[in-house]
């Protein structure tokens, strides 16, 4: 069984979707549509300034964009359609337009307000986040329970667990953990995302999202927020609300794929940080990332 996987913020890159532009036909048009619904995003996705693609919401268009964009390519090199799909974060919406949920269009519109909502809700330098690694879930959990302004944002794989609060909440956090040896990298992010400090946000959404026609997916498409999949297009519609606020359960997806059988997961998109915490977190699979036409024909010839 294949599963097909979706990135979040973090992997854009200049260049993202240039040679799935000029190598796919179904590509192309899949940016051209966007390029139609969000005027100046191509220039921006191939000649930056990095800067500006890094802004929450110019990165969640883009690689939604990119994602989508090499979906269809590799239909259109004959892949078949995956039997789950999921997304980190920003992803869980590329993978309900490739699902069929919601349209392209609809999809682009709709995470570039998700972004400048996300962006709006926190003022900049008030939240933060960091990457906790080598420290068992449960041991972090324990650690920063007592800690004003801190949650779990995301269980990316057993190594690595991402917190996410105030600026003062993560601080502290940080400064515990390194007490315990833990090995803590801040990110550089803009808002702490995947936290009650996103409820703002969550609600401006909301407005926008209820005047958008939800389709059932046409295969499974797994929750963040539930780790499992959901079909009902009301449910999706306040799960995808929910997923703002609530911790990515990225671990438990990943498992819960492998428990239904799929042995194999192909990201689609920029970039192969998914790709990478497959590897970290299941044994006996494969994982490809599917970034150009070069690599979806390698990665079709393989599966053959």
């Amino acid at each position: 069984m294949i599963a097909a996987l979706f990135p979040g913020q973090g992997s854009q890159e200049i260049g993202m979707g240039r040679a799935l532009y000029q190598g796919s036909k179904a590509a192309r048009e899949v940016l051209d549509r966007a390029e139609a619904a969000l005027p100046g995003l191509l220039r921006l996705m191939w000649e930056g300034p990095e800067e500006e693609l890094k802004l929450t919401a110019n990165q969640q268009p883009a690689l939604l964009a990119v994602g989508y964009a090499a979906f269809a390519a590799y239909l259109e090199a004959g892949g078949s359609l995956p039997q789950a799909a999921a997304g980190h974060s920003l992803g869980e919406w590329t993978a309900h337009v490739a699902a069929g949920t919601l349209s392209l269009e609809d999809g682009l519109r709709l995470v570039r307000k998700r972004g400048e909502y996300m962006q709006e809700a926190v003022p900049v330098g008030a939240g933060a986040m960091a990457a906790v690694l080598k420290l068992p879930t449960q041991v972090l959990q324990e650690l920063v329970a007592g800690i004003p302004g801190v949650e779990i944002a995301n269980y990316n794989s057993p190594e690595q667990t991402v917190i996410s609060g105030t600026a003062e909440g993560v601080a502290q956090a940080i400064e515990v953990l390194k007490a315990q040896r833990a090995r803590v990298v801040p990110l550089p992010v803009s808002a702490p995302f995947h936290s009650s400090l996103m409820a703002p946000a969550q609600e401006r959404l909301r407005a926008d999202l209820s005047l958008v026609e939800l389709h059932p997916p046409r295969f499974a498409v797994y929750s963040n927020v539930l780790a499992r999949p959901e079909s009902r297009p009301e449910a999706i519609r306040e799960l995808l609300l929910e997923q703002i606020t609530h911790p990515v359960r990225w671990v438990e997806i990943l498992q819960h794929l492998q428990g239904e059988g799929v042995g194999v997961y192909l990201e689609f998109g920029s970039g192969r940080v998914l790709t990478g915490l497959v590897g970290r977190t299941l044994q006996g699979v494969e994982a490809r990332a599917l970034t150009s036409p070069q690599e979806i024909a390698d990665g079709l010839a393989a599966l053959a």
